[in-house]
């Protein structure tokens, strides 16, 4: 018994040393990610003179002109114009993707067709197959259809289920529900569409908030499509109008452009946090469970 009370102290110690240097790892792992954030924090409210030449984090003063100048926008164009593009463009593809994204998931999860199998894999290996390869003849025919400088080259594809990974992350989501729920449908007199609407896309709920978080997301910090698409600035996006901000005023700018690059930031960041946790369980879930 004496043996064993002395050896009880001994192991653990050696298990809370374990648990502070963790603990210790983690939060320094912390700090590294949040420091580009409170860097951009920082250099939004500091002096234009030290926006290059000072490697201090805090500022020596507080320059708030920079959110007001950021607030006048660019190119006679207000940031609320911007924003409002912004959202725009993002809210689009954001219906886009959830509507036809979960009809072609339904489609190849719970149907039975003819070249099923093929057709779901050549939509998978459409993944591996880069962007930027289909940019040009995309651009093409949407030139061709009097498209370029508008909105559409940005929403209309989205309403066309050409993002793979979606469509697989719901595919995996709906197999998992049961089938007795369809049947049970079936039997009532629901067709496919009707067990689509009024059974799964409701309890598809997880996987369907998941896509529209990505979507708003990558559509949000897209810089490259509407670089492509868009020319007239009041059709601009707020991350177009940085890139102007820059060319508009040269390293002058530099202490507005950091300020609306906060703003430009805000909308994301409220997105995520109202719905991160159903993005938890749509990556984590694949079904109904039981």
């Amino acid at each position: 018994m004496t043996t064993s009370t002395a050896a009880t102290p001994a192991v653990r110690k050696p298990i809370a040393w374990r648990r502070v240097a963790l603990h210790a790892g983690c939060l320094a792992a912390l700090l590294v990610m949040l420091y580009p954030l409170a860097w951009l924090l920082a250099t939004s409210v500091k002096p234009a003179d030290e926006v290059i030449a000072s490697l201090n984090l805090l500022p020596s003063s507080l320059e708030w002109s920079n959110y007001s100048t950021a607030l006048e926008g660019v190119n006679e164009v207000s940031v609320w114009r911007l924003l409002g593009n912004s959202l725009f463009i993002a809210g689009g593809a954001v219906i886009g993707n959830v509507l036809s994204c979960s009809l072609a998931a339904y489609a190849f999860a719970r149907l039975r067709f003819r070249f099923r199998g093929p057709l779901f894999a050549f939509m998978i290996a459409t993944i591996m197959l880069p962007h930027h390869a289909v940019l040009i003849p995309q651009y093409i025919i949407f030139n061709q259809l009097g498209m370029v400088n508008t909105y559409w080259p940005l929403i209309l594809p989205k309403f066309l289920a050409t993002e793979a990974f979606f469509v697989f992350l719901i595919v995996q989501f709906m197999r998992g529900l049961p089938r007795e729920l369809e049947e049970a449908a079936r039997i009532d007199g629901a067709g496919p569409f009707r067990s689509f609407f009024s059974v799964i896309l409701p309890l598809t709920r997880p996987a369907l908030i998941t896509t529209a978080i990505f979507t708003f997301i990558w559509t949000w910090n897209d810089f490259f499509t509407q670089l492509i698409y868009l020319f007239s600035p009041e059709k601009f996006t707020l991350t177009l109008a940085l890139r102007q901000f820059v060319d508009a005023s040269s390293q002058s700018a530099f202490g507005p452009m950091f300020a609306m690059s906060v703003i430009a930031l805000l909308p994301i960041v409220l997105f995520f946090l109202a719905f991160q946790r159903f993005l938890v369980e749509g990556m984590a879930n694949s079904g109904i469970k039981g």
